[in-house]
């Protein structure tokens, strides 16, 4: 029977840029492509979060290195001025990972305007930013776009109008840029998180959590879609934990 040798990708040496990625799953993914020897820029509103967290990425990193960029994902200048100085330093962008991102809850009586846009821009548009701003490097180095959506992409709950709007619109924004990328050699994938433990909504990571998918999960799931053969491509990946709590 015919059949071709499989083979991981080596992605030692190339280059990451993981928006919001100071803790959470922006941090677990940060620290397992550094594992990997991929260098990583990662970006935070804030700049003193982006340079302890790189530092500290820094003091376990052997063969790569972290740099911690101060960018906004709702300003597209941001954007474009951290991809800048990530080529300055590294001269590549290989791997986009848009993983930024905030929830805020309420019903449609109680949820403000200023509260629906901030999700929105930072969830959605800021994903389109993060794409349109890095897509020359993508195109230039075949490279691979991850979104971090959410089940709540695909479930709708209560409370849930600007959270659900905002992930619907990033698995179905991801889904259609993946058509389009794809004549360029330019792999896309969606990955869909259940709970996790994270900072997220107000939780502080602890030992309760243990039930939850834990950040370097995912971590290792964006490590192993780096490493798989360019022929194939998990487009949309939904994840929870094994056992709920």
């Amino acid at each position: 029977m015919w059949k071709t040798d499989f083979k991981m990708r080596n992605i030692e040496g190339k280059t990451a840029f993981i928006t919001g990625g100071t803790k959470g799953i922006g941090y677990g993914i940060a620290e397992a492509l550094l594992n990997e020897g991929i260098n990583v820029a990662l970006t935070s509103r804030s700049q003193k979060a982006a340079s302890e967290a790189a530092n500290k990425l820094n003091q376990r990193a052997k063969n790569a290195v972290a740099l911690g960029l101060q960018a906004d994902v709702r300003s597209y200048e941001d954007q474009q001025k951290a991809v800048t100085a990530t080529l300055e330093k590294f001269g590549q962008i290989d791997f986009v990972i848009a993983n930024a991102g905030l929830g805020h809850f309420a019903s449609i009586e109680e949820m403000t305007l200023e509260q629906w846009h901030e999700t929105i821009d930072t969830n959605l548009t800021g994903a389109f930013y993060t794409l349109k701003s890095t897509l020359n490097e993508l195109k230039k180095n075949q490279g691979y776009y991850i979104t971090i959506s959410s089940l709540a992409g695909t479930n709708f709950f209560k409370n849930g109008s600007a959270y659900n709007a905002s992930k619907f619109g990033l698995t179905g924004f991801t889904q259609a840029a993946m058509l389009d990328l794809r004549a360029h050699g330019i792999k896309t994938t969606t990955i869909m998180p259940g709970s996790v433990s994270t900072y997220f909504n107000n939780n502080t990571p602890n030992p309760e959590d243990a039930w939850k998918i834990q950040i370097e999960d995912i971590g290792q799931m964006v490590v192993s879609l780096l490493k798989l053969p360019q022929r194939t491509l998990p487009s949309k990946i939904e994840v929870r934990p094994t056992t709920p709590a």
